[in-house]
């Protein structure tokens, strides 16, 4: 029955979940400059296009499976995690240039994203974390980092994303904040949230 409610809790976008600590540096009536502390994250890098029968967020429910949201974990320990949010989608990060000199056909990072669950906060070490039974799902750590980031409800679709990601970026220009790192977008919402009271945030990392 808990558990159904808090389904239900979650269609009405209330975020009843661990979310990230972090620390405003700033604040503006456009942005605000936030610092997260180190955090072990796990994600999947996917084509959206491959997700057979799923659709773009077909990734949320690898990552969902894993920690065991709506069933028996999908990790070596059948450990349940507890759910956090948000949710990270970005594009998947290059690999530093190294030697010697893989070829690779890097036509076929195309189109893919990278999607991320930030683990709860009693994780400090990736290998504290139990390991996953899919071998697309990833256990990595995350350094503490600065974002500028925007708040907006609603559905995040490319266009939305494109033109406050845009907006900021002259935003964080204007005021001498310097980029340094592509966008995220953090959704503090499941897929089945009704978009009305969804919350979504652009975070674009900062030095």
């Amino acid at each position: 029955m808990g558990n159904r409610l808090g389904i239900v809790g979650m269609v009405f976008g209330k975020i009843i979940v661990e979310t990230p600590k972090y620390e405003v540096i700033k604040s503006t009536t456009d942005y605000e400059i936030r610092h997260y502390p180190p955090s072990v994250i796990a994600e999947i890098t996917y084509d959206p296009a491959q997700m057979k029968g799923q659709d773009k967020d077909g990734g949320f429910s690898i990552l969902a499976n894993y920690i065991g949201v709506l069933g028996k974990p999908q990790n070596t320990t059948t450990q349940k995690i507890d759910m956090t949010s948000p949710v990270i989608t970005k594009k998947p990060e290059k690999i530093d240039m190294t030697s010697p000199v893989i070829t690779q056909d890097h036509a076929s990072d195309e189109g893919k994203v990278t999607m991320q669950f930030i683990l709860p906060e009693k994780y400090k070490k990736a290998e504290e974390a139990p390991k996953p039974v899919d071998e697309r799902v990833v256990i990595k750590e995350e350094g503490g980092r600065k974002y500028g980031v925007v708040k907006f409800s609603g559905i995040a679709t490319n266009d939305v994303v494109s033109q406050k990601v845009e907006k900021m970026k002259k935003d964080l220009e204007r005021d001498g904040v310097k980029i340094v790192g592509e966008y995220v977008l953090a959704r503090y919402n499941p897929p089945w949230t009704l978009p009305p009271f969804r919350t979504n945030e652009i975070m674009i990392p900062v030095e």
